[in-house]
Order: structure tokens, then C-alpha cells, then sequence
């Protein structure tokens, strides 16, 4: 992967790549249990954006990393994430029939069969980070295995969507809105920042400068998800619109209004861009991937 690439190219690149190597690693439908294995690759090729993986390809390229150092955690990242969507869609959670267009794993499914591919998608990540040659190193993957398991947890996504539950019918300050979606959005996105620095040998300073940019990114992807539920519609979306409105869940522009929500997205793509100053055109590819993120329409 070249720094000169164009965005577009170079994420068309980053998600065939990792859409490649996921069919190579998820079991195939005919090995037993076959069943449990078809809904795993329902829930994972369902047309997702790849923004976590993206962000592993273009944080090991700023510290001048290989795609081959970095498949393991941009694949581990995505299942971890297409694993949350399935149980997050679940009736004792969301209770959501649609994501990205198509029935819901426990729609095309059913509950126990997507409670089960949920934690299969967890544990098959784990086990995609221990893999690898020489580079990353075995220490480093241990580390790489401690950082992802802190950002699914309860100190992390886990956490955030308990955060979440507990916040229905509640009125949020905007200092506690932020806390529980650095937990449930936020955590997993620095996790894969972290993680392509960590895989491609970064070091202690450009680790820092990226761990602030992806705080400030994570939370612009939320407050533009919660921007989108207002404006966009469901086909658009891929998933039913105005759903955190109608259950009564804090949001952005619940919060500051749409405008408000608007300039709060803009504050933060300023604050990702900012700690990149000190990257050269390495993090070209970071800085498209801040702005998309607040740009997007879906």
C-alpha cells in the first residue's frame, strides 16, 4: 500500500484485502456445524464498510508498517465488530430487524443461533491475533491480545453498551454522554489505531499522537451515526431510522440539537487532524479516514 494512493483506492484495496483473508480464516459452511457456520459468514460478508480494518491498514502504514504484519488485527477488529451488531440487534437488546439492508442474524436465523455466532466471532479473533510469523513478535501480539480484550469488555464496548441500556429515559450531561460512547463506539475504533501501530512496530511517541487521534475519531463517528438517524432514512441507512429517538436513548443532536451535533462533529475531525501534525504524508490515508468518517452519509 503506497501513501500516494488515493483514498477511495486505498480503502477499495484495504477491504478487499480483509474481505480476502476473512473467507481464508471463518470455517467453511460445510465443515460441522454447518449451520453455526453459515450464519458466521452471514453476519460477517453483509456489506459492512470495513472502517475498523481500514483504520488497521492506514495506522500501520503511518508508522511504516507491511500489509502482512497487519491482516491478523484488521480481520480480529471486524469479527469483534460484526460480533457486537448481532448481539446488539438481539430482542433483549436493540430488537432491530434490519442491518444494512438485510434481515437481522436472529431474523434470517434465529436468537440462539446468533447468541451463538456472536461468541464465535469473539473467540475466532482472539485466536487470529495469536497468529502470525516473526513480525509482529509474540510479546507484541500478547500486548496486542491484552489492548483488544480491554476494548470488548466491560471497561470498554461491553461497558459501553450497558452504559447504554442504562441510559433509556435518562437525561445524559454532555461530559456523561461522551464517557459511555468512548466505551460502546469509541473503544473498538482506538483499539484498531492502536493496534496497526502496535502490529507495524510504532513507537512510544506516535502511538500517543494516534491514540488521540482515534479518541477524537470515535467520537465523531457517533455523534455522525446519531446525526444520520435524524436525517437519513432506513433505506439509506441499512438499518431502521430513528430508532434511538423513538427508545428514548440520549443522543447528540437530542443533546446540542442538530446544529449543535453538527459543529461537535467538525471540533472533533479538527481535533484527529491536529494530532496527526507531527506525520508526514504516512498519514494521509488517517486524515481521509477522519473526514470521511463525519462526512458520510450512511
Amino acid at each position: 500500500m503506497q501513501t500516494d494512493t488515493s483514498f477511495a483506492d486505498f480503502s477499495a484495496h484495504c477491504l478487499s484485502r480483509v474481505e480476502r483473508i476473512l473467507d481464508e480464516q471463518l470455517p467453511q459452511t460445510g465443515i460441522e456445524p454447518s449451520r453455526l457456520h453459515e450464519a458466521m459468514r452471514y453476519a460477517t460478508f453483509n456489506g459492512g464498510k470495513r472502517v475498523r480494518p481500514i483504520l488497521v491498514y492506514a495506522s500501520g502504514l503511518a508508522c511504516s508498517g507491511q500489509p502482512e504484519q497487519l491482516d491478523m488485527a484488521a480481520c480480529a477488529v471486524e469479527l469483534i465488530h460484526s460480533y457486537s451488531l448481532v448481539h446488539d440487534d438481539l430482542p433483549a437488546m436493540d430488537d432491530d430487524d434490519l442491518r444494512r439492508g438485510k434481515p437481522t442474524c436472529h431474523k434470517a436465523y434465529d436468537e440462539a443461533t446468533a447468541i451463538l455466532v456472536g461468541d464465535a466471532l469473539q473467540s475466532l479473533a482472539f485466536r487470529l491475533l495469536t497468529n502470525g510469523t516473526e513480525s509482529p513478535s509474540a510479546e507484541t501480539r500478547l500486548q496486542m491480545v491484552r489492548l483488544l480484550a480491554t476494548a470488548s469488555g466491560s471497561r470498554g464496548m461491553a461497558g459501553g453498551q450497558a452504559m447504554d441500556i442504562d441510559a433509556v429515559d435518562t437525561e445524559l450531561s454532555l461530559p456523561e454522554l461522551e464517557i459511555m460512547h468512548i466505551h460502546k463506539t469509541g473503544a473498538l475504533i482506538r483499539a484498531s489505531v492502536q493496534l496497526g501501530a502496535m502490529a507495524a512496530g510504532g513507537n512510544e511517541s506516535q502511538q500517543n499522537h494516534l491514540g488521540h487521534y482515534a479518541k477524537a475519531v470515535g467520537l465523531a463517528f457517533q455523534v455522525q451515526d446519531d446525526i444520520l438517524d435524524v436525517v437519513s432514512d432506513t433505506h439509506t441507512l441499512g438499518k431502521t431510522q430513528g430508532k434511538d429517538a423513538a427508545a428514548n436513548k440520549p443522543t447528540y443532536p437530542g443533546l446540542l440539537g442538530l446544529d449543535g451535533a453538527r459543529q461537535k462533529a467538525r471540533e472533533l475531525l479538527d481535533e484527529a487532524l491536529d494530532a496527526l501534525a507531527g506525520f508526514g504524508p504516512e498519514a494521509d490515508q488517517l486524515r481521509h479516514l477522519a473526514r470521511y468518517v463525519v462526512q458520510r452519509v450512511h
